[in-house]
């Protein structure tokens, strides 16, 4: 490859040891305190969104038959 492109092997290393610590040291600055607090409220509200979904499905099952229901979420509309 170095004979090919003309430049020199420890040139050619150079470039891959910058290479790979730049991208380790791009994977360590994805741990920042705002990606963890944007994770945990990301998460919250998935969790929040749960939780709704359960309660609307347990007020379907309530209302509906079980024949409509299992309609309803076959059909994807739940």
């Amino acid at each position: 490859m170095s004979r090919e492109m003309q430049v020199p092997v420890h040139e050619l290393e150079r470039w891959r040891r910058i290479f790979l610590e730049g991208g380790t040291n791009g994977f360590k600055r994805r741990d920042t305190p705002g990606a963890e607090r944007e994770l945990k409220r990301v998460q919250a509200k998935v969790g929040e969104l749960t939780m709704k979904l359960e309660i609307v499905e347990w007020f379907l099952e309530k209302k509906a038959t079980g024949r409509s229901l299992r309609k309803l979420k076959r059909s994807g509309e739940l």
